[in-house]
């Protein structure tokens, strides 16, 4: 079967969903969890957007070196530099330039004509080849855009040097059939397009992403873009874990396959989650909690006899376990450490130190710890040294009183403890922190808590997003304590927003 290649832009594409800004390590970590899953290209993000995002570009770069890094790049040598520059520690590099062909955007956008649009593609994508061998060119819009125009602002690309065309759907505007049509006219309209690869990113506006880049596949297109879960701006962008598991499942009909290690798609899938204060919906397709769950009879009963009467794939295909074994307050290091291998985690020393220390924490409270309870607390992250961490916590609540929470926090081996009144005990508790703290200003706006598994003791999971003047944090906190997870993801979130101020303040020094 033809081989797809997969680039994911879930650092770059994905990261602009609002609320789903990851901070430097988490970048990194989502980065070296895609290299183990096989992707061939990650886009690590927009040098020139942000000091930030060089830094994180600069750093992916540095440490990740099978799958190929880009950048992407307006049509605006200062920004073809900044990538090139973010990119120097690249065993791998690409510049990815883009600007939009679509009439709409030419006279609303970018104010510029045609013959300026061909100009500016001629001259930026032949400097980006000056600075890096392998250059990506997109036409933002294409599918809203002309497409004669089109054809020959790629050709422009082609002959300046570019060696992969991208075609993007960038608003989810096309249809399977309009996008395939699209892709066969490119082909046949390009003069020597068939030395360069053929991409295609499609958003998913009217929720056909992954159908419209399966039908740019089958119609040529040699590169699927996607994000993990599908993450990106407005209703996200291509889920990789679909378009990868229909390539898998169905790759006979189309003829097509990639090189992703499916076994690995699970735990991706997690970390994305985890570092984005997000959760799959139940139904989400391939990685969501119903996704493998049978609640008809007559579904149930035809699963007990052979799975394939409902299922199209296993669970185990994308690294679900199903042997249902539990671990409990008696079960030692060896036992808990093997278990998080099998399940995809396989962390340092230090690092499985501090989970071993979460997982007897909760082996106290809990008398069965699943599988779900490991992988909340696998990826969970931990704060610095030098931060606030929650010490006690005490709260007074009825339906006659009025709510009061007495907390004490650490920081450095010293004490700091105060006492807040609030509307109720998590809103209390956050006020008793904010009166220790006085973080920078902030607004709370969102939370969200549900149970990792089920029962009375469940383990629960609190999940809490503050806004500032630059930007957006996300806090978590687990534990089988409600209000002590909404305190830690409250807490969680306020470090990091100290940790952010901390780099902001030291980049001024620099400066």
């Amino acid at each position: 079967m033809r081989k797809v290649l997969i680039f994911d832009t879930t650092l770059r594409d994905g990261e602009q969903s609002p609320g789903c800004s990851m901070n430097l390590r988490e970048k990194l970590e989502v980065a070296r969890q895609l290299e183990a899953l096989g992707v061939d290209v990650i886009e690590a993000g927009f040098a020139a957007s942000s000091g930030g995002d060089a830094e994180a570009v600069a750093a992916v770069a540095a440490a990740v070196k099978r799958p190929v890094i880009c950048s992407l790049a307006r049509c605006v040598r200062s920004d073809i530099d900044a990538a090139a520059k973010a990119l120097s520690a690249a065993a791998r590099p690409r510049i990815h330039v883009f600007i939009a062909t679509s009439d709409i955007h030419l006279q609303y956008k970018l104010k510029m004509s045609r013959r300026q649009v061909i100009e500016a593609v001629r001259d930026c994508v032949s400097y980006a080849k000056s600075l890096c061998g392998d250059v990506q060119f997109s036409a933002e819009d294409a599918t809203r855009s002309d497409r004669d125009f089109l054809c020959l602002v790629l050709s422009a690309a082609l002959e300046a040097g570019a060696t992969t065309l991208n075609i993007p759907d960038t608003v989810g505007y096309s249809t399977p059939a309009e996008t395939a049509a699209l892709v066969g006219y490119v082909r046949e309209h390009v003069p020597g397009i068939e030395n360069a690869v053929i991409a295609a990113h499609c958003h998913n506006d009217l929720g056909l992403a992954a159908a419209n880049s399966l039908a740019a596949a089958v119609a040529g297109a040699g590169q699927i873009e996607c994000t993990v879960n599908g993450i990106g701006e407005r209703a996200g962008n291509a889920a990789l874990e679909e378009i990868v598991m229909a390539l898998k499942v169905r790759g006979d009909a189309l003829g097509i396959c990639t090189g992703v290690d499916t076994t690995r798609i699970y735990k991706t899938s997690r970390l994305v989650y985890a570092v984005t204060g997000s959760r799959a919906p139940k139904n989400k397709p391939i990685v969501g909690d119903n996704a493998f769950v049978h609640e008809a009879g007559i579904h149930q009963h035809g699963v007990m006899n052979d799975r394939r009467t409902y299922e199209i794939m296993r669970p185990e295909d994308i690294g679900i376990s199903t042997d249902g074994m539990t671990l409990g307050k008696h079960s030692g290091r060896h036992a808990f450490e093997s278990r998080l291998a099998e399940l995809g985690y396989t962390p340092g020393k230090e690092e499985l130190d501090a989970l071993f220390e979460k997982f007897k924490e909760l082996a106290d409270r809990k008398k069965n710890i699943t599988d779900r309870d490991l992988e909340a607390i696998a990826s969970e992250r931990f704060d610095r040294a030098d931060i606030f961490t929650l010490d006690r916590f005490t709260v007074q609540a009825g339906n006659r009183s009025t709510p009061t929470c007495v907390i004490r926090l650490v920081k450095n081996g010293v004490r700091y403890e105060d006492v807040a009144i609030g509307d109720g005990p998590v809103d209390a508790a956050y006020k008793a922190v904010d009166r220790i703290i006085s973080p920078p200003a902030h607004e709370l706006y969102d939370y969200s808590i549900h149970s990792i598994s089920g029962g009375k003791d469940a383990l629960g999971e609190v999940t809490v997003k503050l806004r500032m003047k630059n930007g957006t944090v996300t806090g978590r906190g687990l534990s089988t304590d409600v209000i002590e997870a909404s305190i830690l993801a409250y807490l969680n979130a306020v470090n990091r927003m100290l940790e952010a101020s901390d780099g902001e303040n030291e980049q001024n020094r620099d400066i």
